[in-house]
């Protein structure tokens, strides 16, 4: 087996230091003994992208705002199937994120930093999301290790009632909410079926062969022609 080498550190403001490593031509972002992610596994993170599309029904040149930016699989995935007048808002807490993409992981970011159709916003994504209400046909979350985070305690605002009342009402009608996880919460569905819209929750294999741990994602449909968020 090739060694791992060390490539870089940072410490998530007001939270954990992550560290990049790479083995070959794999990259792994690390946090203690937690792979938090790897090149090698980017199925549920591209279904993130192409299973929230599905649900938008061929809306014409949407607005995304995802947040973070992590390896860029959700944000290259939805670049492969939008269309050309399509927006995608990237938020990313961490600038190192953005560094390692540009640098040594520039051969797996294959470019797509530098779309027209993307807009970059160094900002913690709750910050975006709360300033942008009725803004984003959809809004896609994989940030920290879902609703039960390990990098910083203030990501779990996002997944407190306010935080999904204040994506919700980021959304335009219609709009979808695409919650990124490494494993099922219970106590998150119960939370999110008490915003009394639709909800579906999908298990996804972490690989794009199907294989690998089993990931969830969760998807809420904001009901057409409403304007308000949830209580």
């Amino acid at each position: 087996m090739q060694p791992r080498i060390f490539i870089g550190s940072a410490q998530v403001p007001g939270g954990a230091e992550l560290t990049l490593y790479q083995r070959g031509k794999d990259f792994m972002i690390v946090l203690d003994r937690n792979e938090l992610m790897s090149s090698r596994m980017s199925g549920s993170e591209e279904a993130l992208a192409d299973m929230t599309l599905e649900r938008l029904g061929g809306r014409q040149s949407p607005h995304f705002l995802i947040g973070g930016y992590g390896m860029g699989f959700t944000l290259r995935a939805a670049l492969a199937a939008l269309d050309e007048r399509a927006q995608v808002t990237v938020a990313e807490l961490v600038p190192e994120i953005i560094d390692w993409a540009r640098g040594p992981m520039a051969e797996l970011a294959a470019g797509c930093l530098d779309d027209p159709r993307v807009h970059l916003v160094h900002a913690d994504v709750a910050d975006v999301i709360a300033a942008g209400r009725g803004h984003y046909d959809a809004i896609l979350l994989d940030v920290d290790n879902g609703p039960d985070g390990l990098v910083r305690q203030a990501n779990d605002r996002l997944y407190s009632a306010e935080g999904l009342s204040q994506s919700i009402a980021a959304l335009k009608p219609g709009g979808v909410l695409a919650i990124w996880s490494a494993g099922p919460d219970a106590a998150f569905t119960r939370r999110l079926s008490r915003t009394g819209l639709a909800v579906d929750e999908v298990k996804v294999r972490a690989r794009s062969n199907g294989k690998g741990p089993q990931h969830v994602i969760w998807f809420v449909r904001k009901a057409a022609g409403s304007q308000r968020g949830s209580n």
